[in-house]
C-alpha cells in the first residue's frame, strides 16, 4: 500500500468522524439516548485512531540511526495496535457501560428527531469515508478477498480504516434501531440494548484488529509472490546455482530485509563469488523493490544437509 493511499483514507475518516462526533454529542444533550452517548464517544475515539495512524506514518519516515539501524518502519504497527486498545477501552467498554446503566434506569427520550436526524447524517458522512478507504484499498488489493487483503496487508493504515468505518456505520445501525424501537415502544430499554451492541460491536473489532497487528509486530514475512521472485532473482544459474535457505522479514510496511545463503560453484574464485552476490542483489531489488536490507551468503551445496529438512536455527547446507 502507497503511503498516499493510506494517508487520503485516514484524512476523509478523520474529517468525517470529528464532524460526525460533535453532532452526536448535540443530539445527546437534546436526547438524552444514551446510544447516541456511546455513538460520540465511538465517532471522538475513531478521530484520536486516525490522528494516532498519522502520528505512526510521520514518526516511521525517520531515518536509521545507530541505535535502530533498520530505521522505525514498524512504527507504524505500534500505533495501529495503540488504535485497537483505545477502540477495545474508550469505545466499546464505555458503550457496555453507558447501556447497562440505561436499562438498570430507562427513560424516555426527549426531542427524537435530533438522534435520528443526526444518526442519518452521520450513517452519509460514513458511507463516504467508507467509500473512500474501499476505493484506496481496492488500488492495492488484487486479486485478494476482503478479508485476505485485512489478514496479510503489511501496511496496517487501511485495514484499519476499512473496520473502523465499517464498525461505524453497523454502529449506526443498531443506534437508530435501538432509538426507533425505544420511540415505538416509549421504553427507553431498547436504547440500552442498542447501546450494549454497539459496545460488543467495537470489541469484536478491537479483538480482530489487535490480533492482525501483533502478527506484524512479532514481524512477518514476505508474501509467497514476493519470495517466489527473490528466489528467481537470486539464481544466475552460472555462479550461483540454487538458493540453500532464505528468510525474509518485513522491517515495515514498504520495507524488507533479506537474508538467504546461496550454492555456488566450489571452483569459483572470491571476486568471481563477489561480484555474483553483487549482482544477485541488484536483481532482487529489481525484482522486489522494496528489499532494502539484502544479506547473502555464498556456500557450496551439501546434499545430506539438504534432506535432514529447513531448520529455522541452522541454514541447511551449512557446515
Amino acid at each position: 500500500m502507497s503511503a498516499s493511499g493510506g494517508t487520503k483514507a485516514i484524512v476523509a475518516a478523520l474529517a468525517a468522524n470529528l464532524a460526525i462526533a460533535v453532532a452526536k454529542f448535540v443530539a445527546f444533550i437534546f436526547s438524552g439516548s444514551s446510544s447516541m452517548l456511546a455513538e460520540s464517544v465511538h465517532s471522538l475515539a475513531d478521530s484520536g485512531n486516525q490522528g494516532l495512524l498519522l502520528l505512526g506514518g510521520k514518526k516511521a519516515q525517520r531515518e536509521a540511526t545507530p541505535q535502530h539501524p533498520f530505521g522505525y518502519g514498524r512504527e507504524r504497527y505500534i500505533y495501529a495496535f495503540l488504535v485497537s486498545i483505545v477502540l477495545f477501552s474508550v469505545g466499546g467498554m464505555f458503550a457496555i457501560y453507558e447501556g447497562y446503566e440505561k436499562i438498570k434506569d430507562p427513560h424516555e427520550l426527549e426531542h427524537w428527531y435530533w438522534p435520528v436526524g443526526v444518526l442519518v447524517f452521520a450513517i452519509i458522512a460514513e458511507s463516504f469515508s467508507f467509500r473512500t478507504a474501499i476505493k484506496e484499498s481496492n488500488q492495492t488489493r488484487g486479486a485478494l478477498s476482503w478479508t485476505q487483503f485485512v489478514r496479510r496487508a503489511k501496511a496496517p493504515e487501511l485495514p484499519v480504516v476499512l473496520l473502523e468505518d465499517l464498525g461505524a456505520l453497523v454502529g449506526l445501525v443498531l443506534a437508530l434501531g435501538g432509538v426507533g424501537l425505544a420511540l415505538a415502544t416509549g421504553d427507553g430499554v431498547w436504547d440500552g440494548i442498542g447501546t450494549l451492541c454497539i459496545g460488543v460491536l467495537l470489541i469484536l473489532i478491537a479483538i480482530i484488529l489487535a490480533a492482525e497487528t501483533k502478527s506484524l509486530l512479532l514481524g512477518e514475512a514476505a508474501g509467497a509472490e514476493e519470495v517466489a521472485k527473490i528466489e528467481k532473482a537470486v539464481v544466475d544459474g552460472d555462479t550461483v546455482t540454487k538458493v540453500i535457505h532464505m528468510r525474509t522479514l518485513h522491517l515495515g510496511p514498504e520495507e524488507l530485509l533479506v537474508a538467504a545463503k546461496i550454492a555456488v560453484q566450489h571452483d569459483d574464485t572470491a571476486t568471481e563469488v563477489a561480484g555474483a552476490i553483487n549482482a544477485a542483489e541488484e536483481r532482487i531489488r529489481a525484482a522486489v523493490p522494496i528489499a532494502r536490507v539484502i544479506y547473502l551468503e555464498p556456500d557450496i551445496y551439501s546434499e545430506s544437509a539438504a534432506v535432514a529438512g529447513e531448520n529455522p536455527a541452522k541454514s541447511p547446507g551449512g557446515h
